[in-house]
C-alpha cells in the first residue's frame, strides 16, 4: 500500500466546532475503534471501493460498513474535494439504514465548509 492517501478523511465540524463522528468513535470500546479506523483507511487508500466494505446510498452518500462482535457498525460519508468527510456513524439495529441516520448525514452534507 503506498503511503499516499488517494482521498484522505476528515471529520465533519458543526459551527460550533464539534466533531460528531470523532465524539461517536471516542465513546467506543477499543477494538470497535480500531476495526472502524481500519476500515476507513482501506477507503482513503483505495476509494472508490464498492462492496462489500462500502456502498452508495444515493444523494452523493455512501456508507462504510464495519461489521464488530456481534454488531455492524456504519459510518456515512461525502466525498468533497477529493476528502472523504465523515458525517454520521452509528451501531445498525435494522436491516435497512433509519431515514433518521441518513436524513442527519444530508442535512450535514448541505453544511459542509471546506
Amino acid at each position: 500500500m503506498s503511503d499516499l492517501k488517494k482521498f484522505p478523511a476528515i471529520f465533519y465540524k458543526t459551527d460550533l466546532g464539534n466533531e460528531p463522528v470523532r465524539e461517536w468513535l471516542r465513546s467506543l470500546n477499543k477494538k470497535d475503534r480500531t476495526a472502524i479506523g481500519t476500515d476507513i483507511r482501506t477507503v482513503e487508500f483505495g476509494w472508490p471501493i464498492g462492496m462489500p466494505l462500502c456502498k452508495h446510498l444515493g444523494n452523493g452518500l455512501h456508507e462504510v460498513r464495519i461489521p464488530l462482535n456481534k454488531r455492524i457498525a456504519r459510518v456515512l460519508f461525502c466525498v468533497v474535494d477529493d476528502q472523504i468527510v465523515l458525517l454520521h456513524g452509528f451501531i445498525k439495529k435494522t436491516q435497512k439504514i433509519p431515514k433518521e441516520d441518513k436524513d442527519l448525514a444530508l442535512k450535514r452534507k448541505k453544511n459542509i465548509r471546506i
